[in-house]
């Protein structure tokens, strides 16, 4: 099932739920790990051919609109 941009799906039993990205086993929170690690996009498209610029970035925007949803939710 896809649920952002039909990038991000969720499946229950893959990755235990978590997003991921275009049905494959890499998640969201993955690319955020490795960007948070230093890796920059060159580096994950290097090791992980299979992903794109855009899959990245969407990653990213998906990430950023989920914490907005919980900070908008607590804050009302």
């Amino acid at each position: 099932m896809y649920i952002y941009k039909n990038i991000i799906s969720i499946e229950e039993g893959k990755r235990s739920g978590k997003p991921c990205i275009r049905e494959m086993r890499i998640t969201v929170e993955d690319i955020l790990r490795w960007l948070a690690s230093g890796m920059s996009f060159e580096d994950i498209l290097l090791d992980f051919p299979e992903l794109t610029r855009e899959d990245i970035l969407i990653a990213l925007e998906f990430s950023a609109d989920q914490q907005r949803k919980i900070f908008y939710d607590v804050a009302a």
